[in-house]
């Protein structure tokens, strides 16, 4: 059995609007206290605000995790360190090229409007690749981090459709 294999993660980077978020949670925290020493009625909505934050702070913690299996590529969602999601699957079969996102190879697609799907962390030290993936008349620019070992495998397995500079 010859089967390809590789994975791959990242943990997103903070930007401005979940920090903005996390502060807006923080203030909702103490308006729930707040609420709940007013007492009665006011009381039932602090503990309502208070129960929302601790559902929701955790889900602001994003990491994607990368899986390759012989021609397909797997883009999981995971929130709160627990909860995964497959986010987006291709099939290699419909890619029509993957090269750095900054490669002079992408160059005849930047005129293209395409729907573009964000799966980096967002650090400005990463190198991230971008896959121009096609069904039908739509196009999709996906945005990702693969590992070396990832890069490798793809590359060994889609010779023409990878590009490395």
């Amino acid at each position: 059995m010859n089967q390809s294999y590789a994975e791959a993660g990242v943990k997103r980077k903070d930007t401005a609007a979940t920090m903005g978020l996390r502060i807006l949670m923080f203030l909702v925290i103490f308006i729930g206290l707040f609420f709940i020493l007013l007492g009665q009625l006011f009381s039932y909505i602090g503990v309502v605000l208070i129960i929302l934050v601790f559902f929701l702070y955790p889900r602001l913690s994003v990491e994607y995790e990368y899986v390759f299996v012989d021609g397909q590529l797997d883009f999981d969602r995971i929130t709160a360190n627990s909860k995964r999601k497959t986010v987006l699957r291709i099939d290699f079969e419909q890619v029509e090229l993957m090269a750095p996102y900054d490669s002079p190879a992408l160059d005849n697609y930047k005129h293209i409007q395409m729907e573009k799907k964000d799966f980096s962390s967002l650090n400005k030290d990463s190198k991230p690749y971008a896959i121009i993936s096609s069904s039908g008349s739509k196009k999709l620019i996906i945005l990702f981090e693969p590992s070396e070992k990832m890069l490798n495998i793809i590359k060994q397995k889609n010779t023409r459709k990878v590009v490395t500079y």
